[in-house]
């Protein structure tokens, strides 16, 4: 299902502007509210976690299509696979995240977050959108984000726990949003390897790019820029409103997709396809 946005007409004919329907548009997007209990961390920890089968996962069944979009063969997922990534979770459920340093903690959260995801969709599947997977009210009309799905240090979480509790109010780091998988076309890629805390800020610094430099992220239509709606949900941490989220596009810009932005004389639309991110049968 896609989404798209060409300024519509309201009531008494006042013609909205696209900033406005941005802005609008984040009303409906979960806010960044801290969990406090989460700020805890060793800052002088050592401690690496094993996400080797998570990877091995994502080698298997993760493949890149011609348009740049990473796509997971749901529907081939072995009953070993799915047990494996079972007691991936299961081990994850028993890290004392509290104890590691903060890279740790973030590289964490966000495989944490992406190997549930692609757990709900393994169990429920066939499904066309992760948006059937109706387990709770989410403000985006369906899905499964609120419902509580593992304990980690004796806390029930949910996916919406974790991106608008955890990793949004403590990193404060607008790349997350390329990190988080929510199993759509639209979304930026599920990584085909797992995030390290070795590694996390060139894996986000790839990521970023990748997806500003695709045309889900950034693209030209007939009159101005056409961007992903996770620019309008989440204008704020993108630096607030459209001149914020273009400068934060254009750190993250190739040089063709930087003269895109700056020859666009207006955001024209915000876009997102929901649909499963499913490489087929």
């Amino acid at each position: 299902m896609r989404y798209a946005h060409r300024r519509p007409l309201f009531v008494l004919a006042l013609i909205v502007p696209l900033a406005g329907f941005a802005s609008l548009e984040a009303l409906f997007a979960p806010s960044a509210e801290l969990w406090p209990k989460w700020q805890s961390h060793d800052a002088a920890s050592k401690a690496r976690i094993d996400h080797r089968s998570w990877g091995a996962f994502l080698r298997k069944y993760v493949s890149t299509d011609a348009t740049g979009l990473n796509r997971v063969a749901y529907g081939k997922v072995s009953d070993a696979d799915t047990k494996a990534l079972h007691a991936y979770l299961e081990t994850l459920r028993k890290v004392p995240v509290s104890t590691l340093n903060r890279d740790e903690q973030m590289a964490y959260w966000v495989n944490l977050y992406n190997a549930l995801t692609v757990r709900l969709i393994v169990q429920f599947y066939p499904v066309k959108s992760i948006r059937d997977i109706d387990l709770s009210d989410s403000l985006f009309g369906g899905g499964p984000w609120d419902k509580k799905l593992i304990r980690v240090e004796g806390e029930m979480i949910s996916l919406n726990d974790i991106e608008h509790r955890i990793l949004r109010p403590i990193w404060k780091d607008p790349r997350i949003h390329y990190a988080v998988n929510c199993a759509s076309v639209g979304c930026p890629n599920l990584s085909k390897t797992p995030y390290t805390g070795r590694d996390i800020d060139e894996q986000l610094r790839a990521a970023a790019k990748a997806f500003v430099n695709n045309p889900r992220g950034v693209r030209v239509g007939e009159n101005g820029l056409v961007l992903s709606k996770i620019y309008a949900w989440f204008a704020d941490d993108f630096g607030g409103g459209e001149a914020g989220v273009l400068d934060h596009l254009a750190t993250h810009a190739s040089s063709n997709t930087e003269i895109k932005i700056m020859q666009a004389v207006d955001v024209d639309a915000y876009e997102y396809d929901w649909s499963l991110n499913d490489a087929g049968q």
